[in-house]
């Protein structure tokens, strides 16, 4: 039965953050309705699809926009940009991403807080998800020769030009490893180029870096990611010499058809990995 009430985003029955979405949610009599901030660089496809496992958001929003301004690109081609001070229907099968360097923030009622509930759960969320790990080879060599100053340099000039790479691929970064990145991809065969280009782009810097390449099932936890895919491909780097790009016979499967081309290397041990395991090297991507 209606009542009357009124209820306080500063104190929410739900709250979910990231460290690029922050959504507060009130129920109020039978509606929800969401206080939500989605932060400069923030992308459905790359924040929150890698989560749930969808490749565009189930959800239908509706709500005001308070201040900033995001892009909107339906499944069907259809596209709109949401500005401050106006109100909006967003059906569900769509992308969408922040616009300029000001966060978008929103009152919606209903999608974005089942969203959230459905990328980040109560504790965890399992999903299947294409693992890339990269490094730099013989990174404690060239430190040695260009001294710390330069190598710092160089690193964060690297570290650069992989997310670049990332966000062309749309890939999600999970967190860079000093000299490499771990990041997680919906789509096997853009992982692959994602990798083949992320070789290129180390050359020209003149570093020599290797990749690995495991699809299967990953446990998402708060902005970590874990399980025995993630485990695989970091011992598939082993394998791995300059400008490699070394994959699973899991995620080799999945790219047939793609026009990448890839080398037998026969199967090996991998620590903590029981059975022997087939590895393939990419030769022209």
């Amino acid at each position: 039965m209606p009542r009357l009430q009124a209820k306080s985003f500063t104190s929410p029955d739900d709250l979910r953050t990231t460290p690029t979405m922050h959504v507060a949610t009130v129920a109020v009599g039978e509606a929800t309705v969401g206080h939500c901030t989605f932060q400069p660089g923030w992308r459905w496809s790359t924040d929150v699809a890698p989560l749930i496992g969808a490749r565009s958001c189930p959800f239908r929003h509706l709500g005001y926009t308070m201040s900033g301004t995001v892009h909107v690109v339906m499944d069907d081609g259809q596209e709109l940009e949401i500005g401050p001070d106006t109100t909006f229907e967003i059906p569900p099968g769509h992308d969408k991403w922040v616009v300029g360097d000001e966060a978008w923030e929103t009152v919606e009622w209903g999608g974005s807080g089942r969203a959230m509930e459905a990328a980040l759960g109560d504790v965890e969320t399992r999903m299947l998800a294409t693992v890339l790990f990269t490094d730099i080879v013989d990174s404690t060599t060239r430190l040695r020769e260009i001294g710390d100053a330069s190598w710092r340099d160089l690193v964060a000039r690297h570290d650069a030009r992989l997310r670049e790479e990332l966000s062309v691929h749309r890939g999600r970064e999970v967190k860079m490893t000093g000299d490499g990145l771990l990041a997680v991809f919906d789509s096997p065969t853009r992982v692959v180029r994602c990798a083949v280009a992320m070789m290129r782009a180390a050359h020209d810097l003149g570093i020599e870096m290797r990749a690995a390449v495991h699809t299967g099932e990953v446990e998402s936890v708060a902005d970590d990611v874990r399980g025995i895919a993630v485990h695989l491909a970091a011992r598939l780097l082993a394998l791995g010499g300059p400008g490699d790009v070394i994959l699973s016979a899991a995620t080799t499967d999945l790219i047939e058809g793609s026009g990448l081309a890839v080398e037998d290397l026969g199967d090996h041990d991998l620590k903590g990995a029981g059975d022997r395991r087939r590895a393939f090297r990419v030769v022209s991507g």
